[in-house]
């Protein structure tokens, strides 16, 4: 299978890359397409993350958490203002690792889902 197709999701990083490479080997075509569509909607990039951090000194913080599946870290930087500011700057500068395990997360749970042919 030509994997060509992982350079459409924007902002993809070598990492990712291999990553879902090395997930999706054993897959048949039906599965490959099954997976692509399924993934692409789930799946957050880094500028995203990065976007809604940013976002948090302004409107609201911890929106970022909220996107990537963390609830209850999303409330707590909700009324903590994101841990006075200094959350939100860590995630500042972690938005490719939030985006990177969330993608993981979201990459194993589709391939899961397709292999049961859900």
């Amino acid at each position: 299978m030509d994997f060509n197709y992982f350079t459409a999701f924007p902002g993809i990083t070598p990492e990712e890359m291999r990553y879902l490479q090395q997930a999706t080997a054993g897959l048949t075509e039906n599965q490959h397409r099954n997976f692509l569509t399924v993934y692409s909607s789930k799946r957050r990039s880094a500028q995203d993350i990065l976007l809604f951090t940013l976002l948090g000194f302004v409107v609201v913080a911890g929106v970022q958490r909220f996107m990537v599946g963390q609830i209850g870290l999303g409330i707590i930087y909700l009324l903590t203002a994101g841990f006075c500011g200094v959350g939100t700057i860590v995630d500042l500068i972690n938005h490719k690792t939030l985006a990177n395990d969330y993608n993981q997360q979201m990459a194993y749970e589709t391939i899961q889902m397709v292999k049961l042919g859900a």
